[in-house]
């Protein structure tokens, strides 16, 4: 990695197709009952494969995705956001290389749909790691773990966005206006569903049935379910598309750091230096 590679380029881009994809799932949540499909990562790309130019459209979306992996990963192992060694910082940075594997398996999804126009499974993404992981030794707790880590990351996000400390890296001009609530309104929303995914999923780990792991489809549908769920799940949903244009923000005013090799071998634990 050095010093003249154009991180911010990439983070950009990877934000931008990422707030587009929430945007989409947000629109099949809200209009599932007109659209069709479920409001899940794969089912939006591929409704808007059907569209004109969908293919082009969601190649793009591929290769932004594809950036996004790479700067998770300048997060990750080269810390270029200068979070530290600490236990905490160490846990932060797991977690933001976890979303690397993930968003470079929907990237994959992506460009294969783009490329082959069938390729790639509609299933969810979260029932075949749950089938993945309990097909390991002690499946069945790795699922719990895991589900326990997304509640995990959902209450944290709930806690970006309530204590407004994204904006120590993203630098919106009027930090009191209305973009600044739809930043909070999205993240919120966001940790709320990835901390019901993460319940679904422990539950998966527990009845040791990758079945009953939630998507993100699931998980609104379980909001649903509740009292005045359909409020909820307007409200939620309309929090997901807060979420996307969160992205879009961040793809404007994020504060990016081009990491180096020397950053990255300072940053990553593996020495006593």
């Amino acid at each position: 990695m050095s010093k003249g590679f154009r991180f911010d380029v990439l983070a950009k881009g990877g934000y931008t197709a990422r707030g587009v994809v929430f945007l989409l799932i947000a629109g099949l949540a809200l209009f599932s009952g007109v659209a069709g499909g479920r409001p899940e990562t794969k089912s939006a790309l591929s409704t808007l494969l059907s569209q004109p130019f969908g293919r082009i459209w969601v190649g793009m979306i591929g290769l932004g995705l594809l950036g996004f992996v790479a700067w998770r990963l300048a997060q990750s192992l080269a810390d270029s956001d200068g979070h530290g060694r600490n236990g905490k910082a160490l846990a932060i940075r797991a977690a933001l290389l976890g979303s690397a594997v993930t968003y470079l398996g929907l990237a994959g999804y992506a460009l294969s749909r783009a490329i082959f126009l069938g390729g790639g499974s509609e299933g969810s993404g979260e029932k075949g790691l749950a089938g993945w992981i309990m097909s390991q030794p002690f499946g069945s707790y790795l699922a719990i773990a895991v589900g326990a880590g997304f509640v995990i990351g959902g209450i944290v996000t709930v806690a970006k966005g309530v204590t407004r400390k994204f904006e120590r890296y993203v630098k919106i001009p009027d930090s009191k206006g209305i973009v600044t609530l739809i930043c909070v309104y999205g993240l919120v929303a966001r940790g709320v569903v990835f901390a019901i995914t993460g319940i679904l999923f422990a539950y998966a780990g527990f009845r040791v049935d990758p079945q009953q792991a939630g998507s993100m489809g699931d998980a609104l549908e379980w909001v649903r379910q509740l009292p005045f769920g359909s409020f909820l799940y307007i409200a939620v949903a309309a929090g997901l598309a807060a979420f996307g244009i969160y992205n879009l923000v961040e793809a404007r005013y994020r504060v990016i750091s081009n990491p180096s090799l020397a950053d990255a071998r300072r940053s990553i634990p593996l020495t006593g230096s």
